[in-house]
Protein backbone atom coordinates (compact mmCIF):
# COMPACT_ATOMS: atom_id res chain seq x y z
CA UNK A 1 0.00 0.00 0.00
CA UNK A 2 1.34 3.41 -0.93
CA UNK A 3 1.82 6.01 1.81
CA UNK A 4 -0.84 8.26 0.26
CA UNK A 5 -3.31 5.36 0.09
CA UNK A 6 -2.66 4.56 3.75
CA UNK A 7 -3.28 8.15 4.76
CA UNK A 8 -6.50 8.26 2.74
CA UNK A 9 -7.71 5.02 4.31
CA UNK A 10 -6.91 6.24 7.83
CA UNK A 11 -8.96 9.35 7.14
CA UNK A 12 -11.91 7.30 5.86
CA UNK A 13 -11.81 4.94 8.84
CA UNK A 14 -11.53 7.83 11.31
CA UNK A 15 -14.43 9.65 9.70
CA UNK A 16 -16.62 6.54 9.65
CA UNK A 17 -15.96 5.60 13.30
CA UNK A 18 -16.54 9.19 14.35
CA UNK A 19 -19.91 9.08 12.62
CA UNK A 20 -20.97 5.76 14.12
CA UNK A 21 -19.68 5.52 17.67
CA UNK A 22 -18.80 7.25 20.92
CA UNK A 23 -15.22 7.19 22.20
CA UNK A 24 -15.89 4.20 24.44
CA UNK A 25 -17.67 2.32 21.65
CA UNK A 26 -14.70 2.94 19.35
CA UNK A 27 -12.46 1.34 21.98
CA UNK A 28 -14.74 -1.69 22.19
CA UNK A 29 -14.81 -2.00 18.38
CA UNK A 30 -11.02 -1.81 17.99
CA UNK A 31 -10.30 -4.16 20.90
CA UNK A 32 -12.64 -6.70 19.28
CA UNK A 33 -10.20 -6.63 16.34
CA UNK A 34 -7.20 -7.12 18.70
CA UNK A 35 -6.07 -3.49 18.39
CA UNK A 36 -5.03 -1.94 21.69
CA UNK A 37 -6.11 1.60 22.61
CA UNK A 38 -4.76 1.68 26.15
CA UNK A 39 -1.85 4.05 25.45
CA UNK A 40 -3.91 6.74 23.76
CA UNK A 41 -5.91 9.65 25.21
CA UNK A 42 -9.30 10.61 23.79
CA UNK A 43 -8.68 14.30 23.13
CA UNK A 44 -11.38 16.38 21.47
CA UNK A 45 -11.79 14.57 18.14
CA UNK A 46 -12.83 10.96 17.64
CA UNK A 47 -11.50 11.05 14.08
CA UNK A 48 -8.02 12.16 15.19
CA UNK A 49 -8.07 9.67 18.06
CA UNK A 50 -8.76 6.79 15.66
CA UNK A 51 -5.99 7.92 13.30
CA UNK A 52 -3.53 8.02 16.20
CA UNK A 53 -4.48 4.55 17.41
CA UNK A 54 -4.25 3.06 13.92
CA UNK A 55 -1.23 5.06 12.78
CA UNK A 56 1.30 2.29 13.33
CA UNK A 57 -0.79 -0.87 12.91
CA UNK A 58 0.07 -3.29 10.12
CA UNK A 59 -1.43 -2.95 6.68
CA UNK A 60 -3.25 -6.24 7.24
CA UNK A 61 -4.91 -4.94 10.43
CA UNK A 62 -5.78 -1.62 8.79
CA UNK A 63 -7.47 -3.39 5.88
CA UNK A 64 -9.31 -5.63 8.35
CA UNK A 65 -10.75 -2.58 10.12
CA UNK A 66 -11.83 -1.08 6.80
CA UNK A 67 -13.43 -4.37 5.77
CA UNK A 68 -15.34 -4.61 9.07
CA UNK A 69 -16.72 -1.13 8.43
CA UNK A 70 -17.79 -2.08 4.91
CA UNK A 71 -15.60 0.54 3.26
CA UNK A 72 -14.66 -1.84 0.44
CA UNK A 73 -18.32 -2.27 -0.47
CA UNK A 74 -19.05 1.44 -0.55
CA UNK A 75 -19.97 3.33 -3.69
CA UNK A 76 -17.40 3.84 -6.42
CA UNK A 77 -14.67 6.25 -5.51
CA UNK A 78 -15.27 6.03 -1.76
CA UNK A 79 -12.21 3.92 -1.16
CA UNK A 80 -9.10 3.77 -3.31
CA UNK A 81 -7.68 0.79 -1.42
CA UNK A 82 -8.51 -2.88 -1.62
CA UNK A 83 -7.36 -6.03 0.12
CA UNK A 84 -4.33 -7.57 -1.60
CA UNK A 85 -4.58 -10.95 -3.33
CA UNK A 86 -3.85 -14.07 -1.29
CA UNK A 87 -0.16 -14.35 -2.20
CA UNK A 88 0.52 -10.72 -1.11
CA UNK A 89 -1.41 -10.69 2.18
CA UNK A 90 1.47 -11.75 4.41
CA UNK A 91 4.39 -10.09 2.65
CA UNK A 92 6.15 -6.76 3.16
CA UNK A 93 7.97 -7.14 -0.16
CA UNK A 94 7.56 -4.73 -3.06
CA UNK A 95 4.47 -5.78 -5.04
CA UNK A 96 5.10 -6.17 -8.77
CA UNK A 97 2.28 -7.19 -11.09
CA UNK A 98 3.66 -9.20 -14.02
CA UNK A 99 1.28 -8.79 -16.96
CA UNK A 100 1.67 -11.60 -19.49
CA UNK A 101 -0.15 -13.87 -21.90
CA UNK A 102 -1.35 -17.13 -20.37
CA UNK A 103 0.66 -19.06 -22.95
CA UNK A 104 3.82 -17.43 -21.60
CA UNK A 105 3.27 -18.25 -17.93
CA UNK A 106 6.65 -19.95 -17.62
CA UNK A 107 8.48 -16.79 -18.77
CA UNK A 108 6.60 -14.70 -16.21
CA UNK A 109 7.18 -17.26 -13.46
CA UNK A 110 10.89 -17.45 -14.20
CA UNK A 111 11.11 -13.67 -13.92
CA UNK A 112 9.12 -13.69 -10.69
CA UNK A 113 11.53 -16.19 -9.12
CA UNK A 114 14.56 -14.10 -10.14
CA UNK A 115 13.00 -10.92 -8.71
CA UNK A 116 12.45 -12.50 -5.29
CA UNK A 117 16.17 -12.01 -4.57
CA UNK A 118 15.52 -8.24 -4.52
CA UNK A 119 12.61 -8.27 -2.02
CA UNK A 120 10.18 -8.01 -4.92
CA UNK A 121 7.08 -10.19 -4.80
CA UNK A 122 5.80 -10.80 -8.30
CA UNK A 123 2.18 -11.58 -9.10
CA UNK A 124 1.71 -14.07 -11.95
CA UNK A 125 -2.02 -14.57 -12.36
CA UNK A 126 -1.87 -18.04 -13.86
CA UNK A 127 0.35 -19.28 -11.04
CA UNK A 128 -0.64 -17.31 -7.93
CA UNK A 129 -4.43 -17.63 -7.93
CA UNK A 130 -5.68 -20.56 -5.89
CA UNK A 131 -8.34 -22.73 -7.58
CA UNK A 132 -10.89 -21.88 -4.86
CA UNK A 133 -10.57 -18.12 -5.36
CA UNK A 134 -12.44 -16.08 -7.95
CA UNK A 135 -9.94 -15.57 -10.75
CA UNK A 136 -10.98 -12.10 -11.88
CA UNK A 137 -11.44 -10.80 -8.32
CA UNK A 138 -7.88 -11.79 -7.39
CA UNK A 139 -6.48 -10.07 -10.48
CA UNK A 140 -8.41 -6.90 -9.61
CA UNK A 141 -7.05 -6.99 -6.03
CA UNK A 142 -3.52 -7.33 -7.37
CA UNK A 143 -4.02 -4.43 -9.77
CA UNK A 144 -5.45 -2.24 -7.01
CA UNK A 145 -2.62 -2.95 -4.54
CA UNK A 146 0.43 -3.30 -6.81
CA UNK A 147 3.41 -0.98 -6.42
CA UNK A 148 4.45 -1.28 -10.08
CA UNK A 149 3.92 -3.41 -13.17
CA UNK A 150 6.12 -5.25 -15.64
CA UNK A 151 4.48 -5.92 -19.00
CA UNK A 152 6.02 -8.94 -20.77
CA UNK A 153 5.62 -8.12 -24.46
CA UNK A 154 5.67 -11.51 -26.11
CA UNK A 155 4.06 -11.82 -29.59
CA UNK A 156 0.32 -11.25 -29.26
CA UNK A 157 0.48 -9.18 -26.06
CA UNK A 158 -0.84 -6.04 -27.77
CA UNK A 159 -3.85 -7.95 -29.14
CA UNK A 160 -4.90 -9.47 -25.83
CA UNK A 161 -7.98 -7.90 -24.28
CA UNK A 162 -6.85 -8.89 -20.77
CA UNK A 163 -3.27 -7.64 -20.93
CA UNK A 164 -4.34 -4.34 -22.47
CA UNK A 165 -6.90 -3.90 -19.68
CA UNK A 166 -4.20 -4.56 -17.08
CA UNK A 167 -1.82 -2.03 -18.61
CA UNK A 168 -4.63 0.50 -18.95
CA UNK A 169 -5.53 0.03 -15.28
CA UNK A 170 -1.92 0.69 -14.26
CA UNK A 171 -1.70 3.83 -16.38
CA UNK A 172 -4.99 5.05 -14.95
CA UNK A 173 -3.51 4.79 -11.45
CA UNK A 174 -0.30 6.51 -12.60
CA UNK A 175 1.53 3.33 -11.61
CA UNK A 176 5.02 2.80 -13.00
CA UNK A 177 4.96 0.35 -15.92
CA UNK A 178 8.16 -1.29 -17.18
CA UNK A 179 7.84 -2.74 -20.68
CA UNK A 180 9.89 -5.91 -21.17
CA UNK A 181 10.34 -6.46 -24.90
CA UNK A 182 10.27 -10.21 -25.53
CA UNK A 183 9.50 -10.48 -29.23
CA UNK A 184 7.00 -7.64 -29.62
CA UNK A 185 7.29 -3.85 -29.41
CA UNK A 186 5.10 -2.05 -26.87
CA UNK A 187 2.13 -0.24 -28.40
CA UNK A 188 -0.29 2.47 -27.32
CA UNK A 189 0.50 4.86 -24.48
CA UNK A 190 3.44 2.82 -23.17
CA UNK A 191 4.97 2.64 -26.64
CA UNK A 192 6.52 6.08 -26.19
CA UNK A 193 8.77 4.84 -23.38
CA UNK A 194 11.93 2.88 -24.06
CA UNK A 195 11.36 -0.82 -23.54
CA UNK A 196 13.66 -3.15 -21.66
CA UNK A 197 15.07 -5.49 -24.34
CA UNK A 198 15.70 -9.13 -23.65
CA UNK A 199 18.60 -9.70 -26.04
CA UNK A 200 20.30 -12.90 -24.85
CA UNK A 201 20.15 -12.06 -21.17
CA UNK A 202 19.00 -14.43 -18.45
CA UNK A 203 16.03 -13.88 -16.15
CA UNK A 204 18.49 -13.01 -13.37
CA UNK A 205 20.07 -10.27 -15.46
CA UNK A 206 16.67 -8.85 -16.44
CA UNK A 207 15.55 -8.94 -12.80
CA UNK A 208 18.63 -6.96 -11.77
CA UNK A 209 17.86 -4.27 -14.35
CA UNK A 210 14.21 -4.10 -13.28
CA UNK A 211 15.39 -3.61 -9.70
CA UNK A 212 17.66 -0.77 -10.84
CA UNK A 213 14.80 0.92 -12.72
CA UNK A 214 12.56 0.73 -9.65
CA UNK A 215 15.33 2.14 -7.45
CA UNK A 216 15.80 5.07 -9.81
CA UNK A 217 12.12 6.11 -9.99
CA UNK A 218 10.78 8.45 -7.31
CA UNK A 219 7.39 6.71 -7.50
CA UNK A 220 8.78 3.33 -6.51
CA UNK A 221 12.11 3.89 -4.72
CA UNK A 222 10.62 4.67 -1.25
CA UNK A 223 8.37 1.60 -1.33
CA UNK A 224 11.25 -0.60 -2.48
CA UNK A 225 13.44 0.71 0.34
CA UNK A 226 10.64 0.06 2.82
CA UNK A 227 10.46 -3.55 1.63
CA UNK A 228 14.20 -3.94 2.15
CA UNK A 229 14.10 -2.37 5.60
CA UNK A 230 11.53 -4.96 6.66
CA UNK A 231 13.86 -7.70 5.53
CA UNK A 232 16.79 -6.51 7.64
CA UNK A 233 17.12 -8.52 10.90
CA UNK A 234 17.30 -6.60 14.18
Amino acid sequence: MRATERMDLLEKIGTELQRRYTFSEIDVFLRALDISTMHFDYGSSKRIYVKQVLGDVSEKDLLHVADELGLFNASAGNSGVSEPPANWKDTKDFRLFISHLSADKLIATRLKDALSLYDIAGFVAHEDIQPTLAWQDEIERALQTMDAMVAVHTPGFSKSYWTQQEVGFALGRSTKVISFKYGEDPTGFIGKHQALPRRSRTAEQIAKEIDSLLEADTRTAPRLQEARDHGVPF
